[in-house]
This record gives structure tokens, sequence and C-alpha cells, in this order.
């Protein structure tokens, strides 16, 4: 914006010359510029050639036009300047009119206090340049939806194309065994998120690397592990649109409607691919991957097996993916380390350590085995049973726990406030011993 580069002026009007001298000193050493005007009317010309003006201060009593008159009007020239009327004590009338109609912010009686005035226009000057940054924020903020609008817009059409040419691909392997179907629409789709190439691409594929292994090695048959795969894909595709800048953000860190919205994105996600008969058999695993085993999860609140397996795979390869991201070092070992504690609560306890060799290879590190280590994790990552590897102490050098305790609900709940009210620098390091 404009307004950032080009330094404020403040406009001084008075009919007084020696006025408008005056205060021109008291302003000599101030970071900006100022210009004058002897009139209402000349004030008004000069307007419409000076660029961001900050503040406009104007003495009532002027012959012509006055103070509360000019300001009005100047409203169209410096919509965003902040305003000062200098008044006598016995133009109460004009003093509220040029607040109620004027836009002044505040008046200051004749004659002054040179410290009050200077004091008032560096007030007001702080206020303009808090609403410049304040809509250049909203102006980042809105060119960012526009751009956010623009790419759900493409990632629909390609989802679409992506989806249309399913049909022709059936059409021409209808000659086939129906179980290589799922198997094409997989390398179809690995494509497309290989194109994708974001940080979404890299969860979506990388769930459904380790979905796959997991499969392969219960012995199920090749048609399922590929449904399994390709409803590991497909998991999140619930939350392209509305959901994107949020897809990966903590639900600690959601407002409330936020949550709600990301609650129902399994349900947008079956949504979006009904009307495709060969995505039929994906539908219940993307539905229900945000299921829990011990029910609380959504959107059905289903329980233990009721649950469907590639659901209760694709949710523990969606949490250990997510997990293994939020840490710099020695994922594989927290990421496993994390799950394992909500074994029998989120997760199915029985399938949590089927993804071991996987997750470990996926996030091979070279650490070696039986070996002790300790990783940053943010407070929304506790969980309880941890073990804290370092004392923790709050931004001010409270200390919040010593190293060696094991964490608990309580702990973590204190953690979480002292981390939100005074953060220090870093995280809370954890303890991690490999297996």
């Amino acid at each position: 914006m404009a307004d950032e580069l080009q330094p404020v002026t403040v406009l001084l009007v008075d009919d007084e010359e020696n006025i408008l001298r005056s205060i021109q000193r008291l302003l000599m050493d101030e970071d900006f510029d100022v210009e004058t005007a002897t009139s209402g009317e000349a004030a008004l010309e000069k307007l419409q050639t000076l660029e961001n003006v900050g503040l406009i201060v104007s003495d009532q009593r002027m012959p012509g036009m006055n103070g509360a008159e000019f300001l009005g009007r100047s409203q169209e020239y410096a919509p965003h300047a902040q305003r000062i009327l200098l008044t006598g004590y016995s133009d109460i009338n004009a003093t509220i009119e040029a607040i109620n109609k004027g836009g002044a912010g505040r008046y200051l009686s004749k004659p002054w206090d040179d410290e009050e005035l200077v004091s008032a226009i560096r007030h007001a000057l702080g206020i303009y340049r808090l609403g410049v940054e304040t809509r250049r924020l909203n102006e980042i903020n809105n060119q960012q939806k526009e751009e956010l609008a623009a790419w759900n817009a493409g990632l629909k059409k390609r989802l679409l194309q992506t989806a249309a040419t399913i049909r022709e691909q059936h059409e021409a392997i209808k000659g086939l065994d129906e179980k290589n179907i799922a198997a094409v629409l997989c390398r179809t789709f690995d494509n497309f998120f290989e194109v994708m190439g974001d940080r979404n691409a890299v969860h979506a594929r990388t769930v459904s690397i380790l979905v796959t292994d997991v499969a392969r090695k219960m012995g199920l048959d090749a048609e399922t592990v590929a449904l399994f795969r390709l409803a590991a894909l497909l998991h999140d595709a619930g939350k392209f649109g509305t959901l994107s800048h949020m897809m990966h953000k903590h639900l600690e860190d959601m407002s409330e409607s936020e949550l709600n919205d990301y609650r129902q994105h399994p349900a947008r996600g079956e949504e979006m691919f009904s009307k495709v008969e060969e995505l039929a058999g994906i539908l219940p695993l993307v539905r229900g991957h945000h299921e829990a085993f011990d029910g609380s999860g959504f959107p059905d609140g289903l329980r233990g097996e009721a649950i469907p397996l590639g659901a209760r795979l694709i949710a523990i390869a969606d949490y250990i993916e997510e997990a293994a991201h939020s840490v710099d070092q020695n994922r594989a070992d927290y990421a496993l380390m994390s799950v394992k504690y909500r074994g029998g609560v989120q997760f199915d306890p029985q399938l949590v350590s089927s993804f071991q060799a996987i997750t470990n290879l996926v996030y091979y590190e070279g650490r070696k085995a039986g070996t002790v280590a300790e990783v940053e994790v943010g407070p929304a990552e506790l969980i309880s049973g941890m073990t804290i590897a370092r004392d923790v102490e709050s931004g001010g050098g409270v200390l919040l726990m010593q190293r060696g305790n094991v964490l608990d609900a309580a702990g973590i709940a204190l953690i979480r406030s002292h981390y939100r009210k005074n953060p220090p620098a870093h995280g809370v390091f954890v303890q991690l011993l490999e297996d």
C-alpha cells in the first residue's frame, strides 16, 4: 500500500499565520511532514494534491468556512485522516458539530498547552498508523482469500477432471478383471497428488504408503489393499475448500465454529465421491477415518470393530504422519510413541503395533537401537504417559515440571496454560526410548 511507503503528513489550518508557525516550531523534530493552509477553502484545495494525510488540525473560527464545516468536507479527500479541532470555550456547539459531523476525534481549547497539543498529535497519528496497518492486513487477508478461492476452484476442477477420467479408464479396462479397477484408480489419484505437490499432497501420499504396507502384511487380498490405498489417498478430500487453511491445525487451536466445520469433513468427503460409482467402496472408509475406538470420534460415534478396518488403519496412519511432521528429529520414535499412548482410546490397539516397521522405514534417521533420546514438541502434542526429558519452565522462568516426571492430564493442562499466557522460546522436551 502507498500509505506504508510515504511519510505521514499533518495538515495545519488556521487563518493566523503566526499560530501556524508556532505549531510548526513545536513539531520540528517529529517524524512526519507538516503542511499548512490559512483557510478551509485553501486547505480543501491542498488536500486534493496531498497523499497519506494522517491528521488534520483545524481552528474553528476562521473567515468564510469555519472549522467544523471544513472538517466535514475534508472527509471526501482524506477519509482515513484523524481530526483535531482547536476551539475557544464559548464554541461548544461548534465543537459538538465538528465531532458529530466533521469526524473530529478530539478538540483542544485555545490557548492550548504545548505539551498537550504535541501529545494529542502523536496519539492521533498512532491511531492513523494503526488504521493503515489494519487496512494493509485486511487487504492481504482479502487477497489470500481470493487466491485460496481460486486455488480451491482449480483444485475442485482438477478433482472433477480426475473423476471424469475414471469412467474413461473403466471403459478401457472392461475386458480386464474387475480387481484391477481399484489399482488403476490408485495410480490416477496418486499421479494427481504428485502433481499437486504441496503439504496436503505429501500427507495424503504418506498416509497411503503406511496403510498399503500394513494392509499387505496383514495378508489382505490385492483388491482390498488397492481399495484401502485409494481411500487413504482421498481421506482428507472433504477438507478442500473452506477448510484448506486449517487442514493441519490442532483441534485445541480451533474456534468453536472452525471445530464444527472440521468435524463435517469426513461426511463432505463421502459426499464428494458419492456420485462416482467406481469409488463406492471407499465411501465408508473416508467417512469413518475420524471415528475413535472408544466411540468418542465423529461423525457417527462408531465404536471398536464397528468402524471399518480400512478406516481404522487410515486413522492410525493419519495420526502418525501428522505427529512425525510436527517434530524435527526422532520422528518415527515420537510418532509411534504418541500413537501407542492413544491405543484403546482413539485407535485400535491391535493394529497400532503393525505400523512400527513401515514407520521406522519411512522416517529412518539411523539412531542406534536401545538409545535414549528426546524430542521437542509443542504443548498441543503432549499426551498423558510421556516422560519429561528436561525441566519445563514458563517464559518467566517459573518451574512447571521437573525432568523425569510422567505427564498426566493435570500436568498437561498446567503446561498448556502457562505456554498460552507466557510462552518460552522453545517447546517441551519429552523422552523417547526405542523398543
